[in-house]
């Protein structure tokens, strides 16, 4: 069986990072990002035979058109990692409306639409998901760092490539299944 890997938000942050230890490992990719632009110069940094679409993953039949490119042009997707996301971080009493839904669009629905997906094909042949959470990147990068790295225990923020290694570890763990891995420096024990 062929190991395709289709990263959604692979073009930076843990997505990028996710996507750099698979190729060192032998995965074909499907590097997937709104800019296709942005997302063929990270599938081509790969090196190897890897591959970009373009997605919004928010919409349904965006979604279903990039997975039908996908396996046409790399066989069956039998590995998923949902690393696409946006923040609209304020104070939730300055939060537009219109950026809550954007939000739950990207980072929710659009999760259990590349999910929903995955599993027409992972169902007949197996495969591994894997849904990313929350971890420093440019995308949060804007957030009151010291206030919230005084409370993780280990006093920093982990990096992209962490929370790859953690990813790749799942992947790779056919017998783990329906399992959440918090890779947070302990900031759950402080809760």
């Amino acid at each position: 069986m062929d190991k395709v890997c289709a990263v959604f938000g692979g073009s930076r942050g843990i997505g990028r990072a996710v996507a750099q230890l698979m190729a060192q490992k032998g995965y074909r990719l499907a590097i997937v990002a709104r800019n296709l632009e942005v997302a063929k110069a990270t599938a081509g940094e790969l090196g190897g035979n890897h591959l970009a679409f373009s997605c919004d993953v928010a919409k349904e039949q965006d979604v279903q058109n990039t997975f039908e490119e996908m396996e046409k042009h790399l066989g069956p997707v039998n590995f998923l990692v949902n690393a696409a996301g946006i923040n609209r971080d304020a104070l939730f009493v300055r939060t537009r409306t219109e950026d809550m839904v954007s939000q739950l669009h990207t980072n929710l629905l659009g999760s259990m639409l590349t999910c929903k997906a995955a599993m027409r094909t992972m169902i007949k042949q197996g495969g591994s998901i894997v849904n990313v959470g929350f971890i420093h990147t440019d995308m949060t990068k804007h957030l009151k760092e010291d206030y919230l790295k005084k409370n993780i225990p280990l006093g920093r923020f982990g990096d992209a490539l962490e929370v790859a290694h953690a990813v790749v570890f799942l992947l790779e763990s056919p017998y783990i299944t329906g399992h959440v891995l918090v890779v947070d420096g302990g900031l759950q024990l402080t809760v």
